[in-house]
């Protein structure tokens, strides 16, 4: 399972459409779920809305929080995509086997059964994260606390029993990648280095949102961002 998690507090202001952005990566296979870490007044009402859209448009969930809260919501929103992803796929299995796909309409024992399966496979099933950190100018007196929670997310995949892998990618970019996105860490399940991340960021008041996405949902699903996303249908959306 591939899903992308974006740590943002919204408004982006370059590029192609987040939410169109999103829209591809869900069709790629790949959810995208958004943790918004926003401010108060009206720029905070503009992100928030942003973020449901995103989330929405990704197949994911949203969730707005403080910075203190941000560690024990990036494990939680991980560990309950995964389980509805599962679920998903399981409701299919079961629409094509008796018809329907509520768990609800199968006797108790049964439900209880196929409950216990979904929990196995959410554990055990092969899974990769690709944290997508908003690195603009507001963002800056956030990224201690996003840099705890990379640390704790990462030790929370660890104590899974499936193979569990984290890459971690900031945006604007300051020396890689083009001006939308930066690699600081590449697929891996250990803890190396964290505490130097994100020491050095030079911060900018861009926040190229969409762009970042579509370069995270590359090297997610390790092919090119097709022509369509890049200059067709989504050029139409650039802000």
């Amino acid at each position: 399972m591939k899903q992308i998690l974006l740590i943002t507090d919204g408004c982006s202001n370059v590029g192609v459409s987040p939410v169109i952005a999103a829209a591809q990566a869900q069709a790629e296979g790949v959810t995208v779920n958004v943790i918004g870490v926003i401010d108060q007044g009206e720029l905070g009402v503009l992100g928030t809305e942003e973020i449901q859209e995103i989330a929405s448009a990704g197949g994911g969930m949203s969730r707005i929080v403080n910075s203190q809260q941000l560690s024990h919501t990036v494990q939680m929103m991980t560990r309950k995509t995964v389980a509805h992803t599962i679920q998903q796929a399981v409701g299919k299995e079961l629409q094509q086997i008796l018809g329907h796909s509520q768990l609800e309409q199968l006797p108790p024992p049964k439900r209880a059964e196929i409950v216990q399966v979904i929990d196995d496979m959410s554990e055990k099933s092969a899974l990769r994260v690709a944290l997508l950190i908003d690195a603009s100018a507001s963002m800056k007196p956030k990224l201690a606390a996003v840099r705890e929670a990379i640390r704790d997310l990462l030790l929370s995949l660890r104590a899974r029993t499936g193979q569990s892998e984290l890459s971690v990618f900031h945006f604007p970019a300051t020396k890689q990648y083009g001006e939308e996105l930066e690699m600081d860490l590449d697929w891996t399940n250990e803890l190396a280095n964290l505490d130097k991340m994100f020491y050095k960021i030079n911060m900018k008041g861009t926040t190229p949102t969409g762009p970042a996405l579509l370069k995270t949902l590359q090297f997610v699903t390790g092919k090119p961002v097709s022509q369509q996303a890049e200059d067709g249908m989504l050029s139409e959306y650039v802000v």
